[in-house]
């Protein structure tokens, strides 16, 4: 009787821990993608959830597009690099709010909070033009729109001559206080990698499935601009222009400056030296030199070689950032974009 029940409590026991490894397991694959579209649902619920001091709704309700970046960080290791991702959601033809699309955006200063480490920013889009210049490549706020700091709360109705010309109302938060803040020179570029990642099929579901984060964000969305109308329908995969001949070099260039800062953030201080990129990558339109990027993958390299940094190799941030960095240096040697040479058809 005692050796049934020790052998009942070993049970137990094991089915807990295989509990544990499961829902550890699920933690661990939730890609770079998910919690960013997570953290973008997060950053709106948060803002809009005090009324007094949040986004007027009455903006929201007239917007076509919502541009939503949480924790824009400033490298420390890169000297006044700001970068960050995010996403896009805009009205399509018929008024309802679409899917998400990624972004990343890269530099611009933002205000009064110039030195803060992490900031959430949020643009509101006030015309259907900007939206689809913002879609169709890469997009200036200040240069390819005017951008104004947005009015919070009750001061909607007060809202300058400058404010209501605006095509764009900008906002950030940082250590909880939340503001409308001018935000010039930041480039924002589509991220179609992620795009395609984040709604590829997944195992067990039908093509063109839409992850429960996106529906979510959608409806969030849609419930602060106008709570009485209908929902955006958000059942189809966004479509996203293709990108211009030739800008596929610096697309992967900028794919792989964000998914460095992602790897930054869960390094100490000597792994972030050690797997550091050449600051030119961080800087649009400029190349590391061929030799500088050579030592970089071979740090890398190393790194996937040694079993005892299989922690490390296991996640997503530095599976994603090694990958891009070999694309990046096929890309800079002219290779064309991940074109399997393979012999002849079959006749």
């Amino acid at each position: 009787m005692v050796h049934k029940e020790m052998h009942m409590s070993w049970i137990k026991k094991l089915l807990a821990l295989l509990l544990v490894l499961t829902v550890s397991s699920a933690v661990r694959a939730q890609s770079m993608e998910e919690r960013s579209v997570e953290g973008a649902g997060e950053v709106l619920h948060e803002i809009m959830d005090i009324p007094a001091k949040a986004i007027p709704r009455t903006l929201l309700a007239d917007a076509q597009g919502v541009l939503i970046i949480p924790d824009m960080v400033k490298g420390s290791f890169i000297v006044g690099a700001r970068r960050g991702k995010g996403v896009v959601l805009a009205r399509n033809a018929d008024g309802a709010w679409t899917t998400p699309v990624f972004v990343t955006v890269t530099g611009g200063s933002i205000g009064f909070q110039i030195g803060i480490e992490a900031t959430d920013v949020i643009a509101v889009f006030r015309t259907r033009a900007g939206v689809n210049r913002l879609l169709s490549g890469k997009f200036t706020l200040g240069v390819d729109a005017n951008v104004a700091a947005g009015p919070i709360g009750r001061d909607a109705a007060a809202a300058t001559d400058a404010q209501l010309k605006a095509e764009i109302l900008s906002y950030s938060r940082s250590r909880g206080v939340f503001a409308g803040v001018a935000i010039d020179g930041a480039a924002i570029v589509v991220d179609r990698r992620a795009t395609d990642s984040f709604y590829a099929p997944k195992f067990g579901q039908p093509p063109g499935s839409v992850p429960a984060s996106a529906v979510k964000l959608v409806e969030q969305v849609a419930a602060y601009a106008e709570p009485e109308k209908k929902l955006a329908s958000v059942k189809e995969v966004p479509t996203i222009p293709p990108p211009p001949i030739g800008d596929y070099r610096e697309e992967v260039r900028a794919q792989l400056a964000d998914s460095s800062l992602h790897l930054q953030k869960i390094l100490d201080p000597k792994w972030r030296e050690y797997l550091a990129l050449p600051a030119e990558l961080y800087a649009e339109g400029k190349a590391p030199r061929q030799d500088a990027l050579a030592q970089c993958l071979n740090r890398y390299e190393a790194v996937s070689r040694d079993a005892r940094y299989s922690s490390l190799t296991a996640t997503s941030e530095f599976r994603q950032t090694q990958a891009l960095l070999v694309r990046y240096r096929s890309a800079l040697e002219g290779n064309k974009e991940d074109t399997l040479r393979l012999p002849p058809p079959p006749r």
